[in-house]
């Protein structure tokens, strides 16, 4: 019950003490503000994934395998990551505009807000999925940092196998958990800024994706 308690917390704990995790995400969840929870949910698996990968290597190979060596690459990969997600945000933002349409359904009116490019295009459009896009980033994230690696040491402190792998898998389950909440929430937060206008939710844009970016060089440099 122990591992069980302490590896939910830590993961929960451990998607909030990385702005890199929320970083990753918002633009994504920005965008697709309706389907917010699902990115959340897409990455939180990942994140799970790779944080299991890594901790059942730990714990296969206690004192043979040196953790740091893949946590070191994976950390700046995911630096590289962050600065795409950064540009391609601000590039959404900047180069597009935003076009807003109202609709009726069921006698009930919302706005759907749409990106069309500044150069004339026909209307229909080839719709975009970044779903894949977050379980990837997901999946280096569980890889990188040694948040990472401070996450799942107590893992190998249990003496029992059942306990460290009830850890790891708590663990993951409160990553899990605390993404989509904050993704969920985030995606809320900006369908109220389309209603409030277009240039908001431009600007809302930009202001993530300039924190991806400028977390992800960070994450390089130092």
């Amino acid at each position: 019950m122990i591992s069980i308690i302490a590896g939910f917390a830590a993961g929960s704990i451990h998607v909030f003490a990385g702005p890199d995790h929320l970083a990753a995400v918002s633009p994504l969840a920005i965008e697709h503000n309706k389907s917010a929870s699902s990115l959340g949910l897409r990455w939180g698996l990942g994140h799970t994934s790779g944080v299991i990968l890594l901790g059942g290597i730990a714990l296969i190979f206690r004192e043979m395998f040196s953790l740091n060596a893949i946590s070191g690459y994976s950390e700046k990969l995911v630096g590289v990551i962050l600065i795409l997600i950064g540009l391609w945000g601000i590039k959404k933002a900047v180069t597009k505009k935003i076009h807003a349409h109202t609709h009726d359904h069921n006698n009930i009116e919302h706005t759907h807000f749409h990106f069309h490019s500044k150069v004339h295009q026909k209307e229909i459009q080839k719709p975009h999925n970044h779903f894949h896009a977050a379980f990837g980033v997901g999946i280096m994230h569980g890889l990188a940092g040694t948040s990472h690696i401070f996450g799942i040491l107590p893992a190998l402190a249990f003496t029992s196998q059942t306990d460290a792998a009830l850890y790891l898998l708590f663990f993951g389950i409160g990553t899990i958990f605390s993404m989509v909440l904050f993704s969920t929430f985030l995606g809320f937060l900006s369908q109220k800024m389309e209603l409030r206008g277009t240039e908001i939710y431009k600007k809302m844009l930009i202001g993530f994706s300039s924190a991806s970016l400028v977390i992800g060089v960070y994450w390089i440099f130092t």
